[in-house]
Formats: structure tokens, C-alpha cells, sequence
């Protein structure tokens, strides 16, 4: 490591800061120290550092103070917290308000220079990182600005991070970019969605097994903890995890290690947490469904994905953007969106967020003739009872939303009322129903992940009606 780093270190005890001025001298940093808080506000005021190590009792003040004055005046210093060894709550409370990361006394000598060497690490990798995905974070609102701004603080720190949106807001792509923004970024980022592992494997995939422990365990596996050590694991749809498995992963979180299936020993793992879901979590732990232990250690810091309804003006731009990608991986160029398009984008709810705009825009360029793409390729859902003049249709009882989608060329459903009695007693009529239930079964499957339990519950059905419905419609 360069000479030119330094690192502030604040303490009242003679004796650790020896040890901290001797430890990171061998790592040949330059060190200051200072045993009260006016005496560190003394040293930041006359010279910028690399780092900070700062008790978290001193004589004039607490190190929260140092932590909360840093991150605000000097948001490149990244500032670790010592703590008396198990004050869980005043570490997450340093976490809370920007802290780095933390140590606990005694100091362990070998867990301080890591710690030393991911901070002094973090601001090169987070200035490579913003460059590179915050352009994936797209758009000029608002709400997208705080929620870039947000994101490279949280990723200076090592809290876990819980992240709350609806479904197809880009919660991934969040965690992603925390990841690659951070000190962890050349290490794994593994992500798992907790709703597509069967309850009876949870165990297993989380932590690992040894060779002969159940039935079909013919080698030894390394489980999820061990693929992300030195990384971030990403727990997606977190309010899948049954009761039994969120105990599990409590005591993993707050041990620092795990123990796999049919092991007798632990092995320590060092992992930052962040996870995901589109549910209320806090209604959740109110139901008793979701632990409030686990919920307060995962929930450290809240960040909010908003909606794309919520994001004003980043439409055109992310329509543009996308488009330019699809056209890419096909070899084509990109197409532009005519006046009318915007504005039927604009005007349309999204509730699949970008997730489903990008669906819409993907079949659109499959679909269009020309290289500019108008409203009626787009194939937007049309609103219940568009079109109508008063008396209320019946709706299929596929149905469920706001919105009937058409599949890709089909054409706008007509008003029963205009339909004749000879196509009535056609085909016309029951093509038509057909066409509105497909298109209600295809977008409740991509609401839903393609999980027909859940996308039958949604529908209101069984899911033996959905199985059946998927065959007669010709639903892959």
C-alpha cells in the first residue's frame, strides 16, 4: 500500500492506539492520532484522510458524533467504529448513520487489516463502478437522483441493506451496483431467489452438506455462504424463507459462520448481507410470519426502489435506452419511437415497472415494420370498458387487474355491442373471450415469475383450472 494514505485514529486508550499506530505501520500507512473528539476535529480540519478508526466512547463525546460529522462534511473517508465486544445495538447504530464497518475489542489484529485494506480499497472501485453501472441506473427524475445518491453511500458501508419496491422496479440491479460500488466488488456477488428453493433443500443450498449426510449426498457441497465468502449474497423475494430457515439465517448472520448438513464443526464465512422483497416485510412480522429479530438485522438500512409510475420525465430516456440495447443483440439498428408512442407509454400504468416496459418494447421491435415504432405496435394493455359509452361489459373471470392485455397481433377487442348475431353465433365472440384470458393468464405468469401456484391464486382459480386453461390456450 502506498505511504501517501493515512489514517486518523481516535482513541482515549493509550495503549490501543499504540497497537493501531504499530499494525498499520507495518501495512506502511501514515498514521495520526488523537485521544478526544476535539482533538480529531483538529486534524480533519487540517488534513483530508484515507481513513478513520474511531472509538466509540471518548472523553468529550461519542464516535457517533465523529461518524455522523464525517460522513457528512467528508463523504470519501471511510470511518470504522471500535466497540466494547457484543454492543451489537451501538455498532448498528454507527452502521446506521454511515460507519463503515465496525471491530469489537480485544481487536483482532488479523480482522482489523482487512477491514483496512477493503476501505482503503473502496474509493478507487466505487468511482470504477459508478461509471459504469450508475448508467444502467437511468433516468433525470427526482427519485432517481436520490436513489444513486443513496446507493453510493450505502455501498461505502458494510450493513447489510434491505431493499423494498414492487415487483420489476430493477431491486437486482440496485443490489448489483451496491456491490460493484463497493469494497467487495472483485470478490462474488451471488444472488439467490429465497421462493425457488424447496423448502426440504433450504439447509442444504444455503449452507452446504457433507458427503453421506441424506440420501443423494455423494460428495461434499459448498452451499451459497461459502460461494459468496469475502462477497455479497443477495437474498431476493426474503419473504419466501419459512419460520425454520429465518432462525437459520439469523444465527448465520449474527455468528459469522455457518455449519452445513452433517457437519460437527462451523466454518466462518464473511459476507454482506442485502435482500429484497416486493412484499410489506413490517406487515409481515406484525402477521408473525417474518421474524422481528431477523427483520431488525437484515433491515439495518432501507432503501426504496420506486415504481416507474413514480419516476416523471424517465420514460422517453429509458425506452431509448433499452430499445438500443435490444437492437444491438439483434444486429439491427435501433429504432426510434414516433410522438404517438410516447404518449401512450406515458399514459399507461406499468404496473410490471421495467421489467415490463422492457417486455413491451422487445415485442415491439419484433413486431414493427419499420424502424420507427408507433403506438399501435406497442399492443399497450387496453383500460376495462375503453371504448364504451355507459353501460358497464362483463368481464372475463380471468380478468383480475385494471387492464385487458392483447397478445402480439391481435387486434383491439370490439364492443360486444356491435358484434352481429351471425358472429355471435360464430366464432367471433368466443375468440374474442379466448383472446382476453390468454392475454390475462400471460401478464398474471410475468407478474408472478412464471409461478403457476402463485399465478393461479392471483387469477382466482385452481390450479388444476390454470393447468388446463394453460393446455386449451396454448400457453408454453
Amino acid at each position: 500500500m502506498s505511504e501517501t494514505r493515512s489514517v486518523l485514529i481516535v482513541d482515549d486508550e493509550h495503549d490501543i492506539r499504540e497497537l493501531l499506530v504499530l499494525t498499520l505501520g507495518r501495512m506502511g500507512l501514515r498514521t495520526e492520532t488523537a485521544p478526544t473528539l476535539a482533538a480529531a476535529r483538529e486534524l480533519l480540519a487540517a488534513s483530508a484522510f484515507d481513513l478513520c478508526l474511531t472509538d466509540m466512547r471518548l472523553p468529550d463525546g461519542s464516535g457517533l458524533e465523529l461518524v455522523g460529522e464525517i460522513s457528512t462534511r467528508f463523504p470519501g473517508t471511510p470511518v470504522a467504529v471500535i466497540t466494547a465486544y457484543g454492543n451489537v445495538e451501538a455498532a448498528v447504530e454507527a452502521l446506521k448513520i454511515g460507519a463503515f464497518d465496525f471491530v469489537n475489542k480485544p481487536v483482532d489484529i488479523h480482522v482489523l487489516r482487512g477491514l483496512v485494506r477493503q476501505a482503503l480499497e473502496l474509493g478507487e472501485r466505487a468511482k470504477r463502478a459508478t461509471e459504469e453501472h450508475s448508467s444502467r441506473l437511468l433516468g433525470t427524475s427526482d427519485v432517481m437522483a436520490t436513489l444513486r445518491n443513496t446507493i453510493a453511500k450505502v455501498a461505502r458501508s458494510q450493513a447489510p441493506v434491505f431493499i423494498q419496491g414492487e415487483s420489476g422496479t430493477g431491486k437486482e440491479l440496485v443490489a448489483r451496483t451496491i456491490h460493484a460500488q463497493g469494497a467487495r466488488a472483485n470478490n462474488p456477488f451471488v444472488p439467490v431467489n429465497c421462493g425457488a428453493i424447496p423448502a426440504e433443500l433450504m439447509e442444504s443450498e444455503f449452507f452446504g452438506h457433507k458427503k453421506g449426510s441424506f440420501t443423494g449426498a455423494h460428495s461434499d457441497k459448498p452451499g451459497l455462504f461459502q460461494a459468496a465468502d469475502s462477497g455479497t449474497l443477495f437474498l431476493d423475494e426474503i419473504a419466501e424463507l419459512p419460520l425454520s430457515m429465518q432462525v437459520k439465517l439469523l444465527r448465520a448472520i449474527q455468528e459469522k459462520s455457518i455449519r452445513p448438513v452433517g457437519a460437527s464443526t462451523e466454518i466462518p464465512v464473511d459476507v454482506r448481507i442485502l435482500s429484497a422483497t416486493h412484499k410489506d416485510l413490517s406487515q409481515l412480522v406484525n402477521d408473525g410470519r417474518f421474524r422481528h429479530d431477523l427483520y431488525y438485522r437484515i433491515n439495518v438500512i432501507g432503501l426504496n426502489v420506486p415504481a416507474l409510475r413514480e419516476r416523471a420525465g424517465d420514460l422517453p430516456l429509458l425506452s431509448d435506452a433499452i430499445l438500443r440495447r435490444l437492437a444491438q443483440a439483434m444486429h439491427r439498428p435501433a429504432p426510434t419511437l414516433a410522438p404517438d408512442a410516447v404518449a401512450a407509454l406515458e399514459a399507461y400504468h406499468f404496473p410490471g415497472n421495467v421489467r415490463e416496459l422492457e417486455n413491451i418494447l422487445e415485442r415491439a421491435l419484433a413486431m414493427a415494420d419499420e424502424d420507427r415504432i408507433t403506438a399501435a405496435d406497442l399492443h399497450l394493455p387496453v383500460p376495462r370498458g375503453a371504448g364504451q359509452a355507459s353501460q358497464p361489459q362483463p368481464a372475463s373471470p380471468f380478468v383480475t387487474g385494471t387492464h385487458q392485455a392483447l397478445p402480439p397481433g391481435a387486434a383491439p377487442p370490439r364492443d360486444p355491442r356491435t358484434v352481429s348475431p351471425y358472429e355471435t353465433a360464430g366464432t367471433a365472440l368466443p375468440s374474442f373471450i379466448e383472446d382476453i384470458e390468454r392475454a390475462a393468464i400471460q401478464q398474471s405468469l410475468q407478474e408472478n415469475r412464471y409461478n403457476k401456484t402463485r399465478t393461479a391464486a392471483a387469477l382466482g382459480i385452481t390450479f388444476r383450472a390454470l393447468r388446463y386453461k394453460l393446455k386449451k390456450l396454448g400457453i408454453d
